[in-house]
């Protein structure tokens, strides 16, 4: 998943309220650029082509994107990274409204800065804590989002107050009808982090899929699993076909199978919520 990088100055960077560095560099294996923070790879942009998406979560989400009704849409992010996917949306979908909520000014004026999003655009990008960054968003919003995606990363892990129950019942709140949520959970073997993810998101939007590599779905090795949920049937009927032909072959698991991977696990709460697993750092060399 990621590679040695050298420890250099020569290209753009900055610290994180935080603490960290981010910066911003030449892909070392395709177009574009990678947004690494601490040393892990964060985003992807190809400013030539905001529909290639390289990170093999990012196609798992886009894939989704692609099924939801036709038109422009209605779209919430929580983590902006290098905002790769609200590109993708506007690429795809012109005339789609986007808000995005990230904790990090610094980052955000790095990416606009390096990688400036196409001009007309229209996506607005709001600093601040996620969770609260959403109560704080305009009322006509609330019951109207086609998309809500939740990619929130402090360094490698997912903050504690954003994997709860009560977390996912405000974001569940922005959504239209058939509006479908995203979640972007890294977990290693056994998945016992992603299982009550499952579980929990479950309990405030039914409809359930899960996309991610089938060595990862199967808890041998530490990985990206995508989690998709609505109120309504997802749009899913030609997604199996897709994920498997590629480019990074990938199922989705439905159904009774969901039903098996959450057994036994419990739904997290304010009280118990923790923070995702920390990834090993040899995860990001090679």
């Amino acid at each position: 998943m990621g590679r040695t990088r050298a420890k250099d100055t020569e290209h753009p960077q900055v610290r994180l309220d935080h603490g960290g560095i981010a910066r911003i560099v030449p892909s070392e294996f395709t177009s574009g650029f990678e947004l690494i923070v601490d040393d892990t790879p964060q985003s992807h942009v190809d400013l030539d082509d905001p529909t290639h998406l390289h990170f093999e979560y990012i196609v798992r989400m886009g894939a989704v994107i692609d099924q939801l009704a036709a038109g422009p849409l209605t779209a919430v992010h929580l983590g902006a990274g290098a905002l790769t996917i609200p590109r993708y949306i506007d690429a795809t979908r012109p005339g789609s409204r986007q808000q995005v909520i990230e904790l990090e000014a610094p980052l955000a004026t790095l990416v606009r800065e390096h990688l400036p999003l196409p001009r007309g655009a229209a996506i607005r990008l709001r600093i601040g804590d996620a969770r609260e960054g959403v109560r704080r968003l305009p009322p006509a919003i609330v019951g109207t989002c086609d998309l809500v995606v939740s990619d929130v990363y402090s360094g490698a892990q997912t903050p504690a107050h954003l994997t709860s129950i009560e977390f996912y019942r405000e974001l569940a709140e922005l959504l239209a009808p058939a509006g479908v949520l995203l979640v972007n959970v890294a977990d290693g073997p056994g998945l016992a982090f992603a299982r009550r993810q499952v579980a929990t998101i479950a309990e405030v939007l039914p409809e359930i899929g899960v996309l991610a590599d089938t060595q990862v779905l199967k808890g041998r090795r530490f990985g990206n699993l995508v989690i998709a949920a609505s109120a309504a049937p997802l749009p899913t009927e030609w997604l199996p076909r897709m994920l498997a032909a590629g480019p990074h072959p990938a199922k989705i698991a439905q159904g009774a199978e969901v039903t098996a991977f959450v057994r036994g696990a419990r739904v997290v709460t304010d009280a118990d919520a923790v923070a995702s697993p920390r990834p090993d750092a040899s995860l990001f060399l090679r």
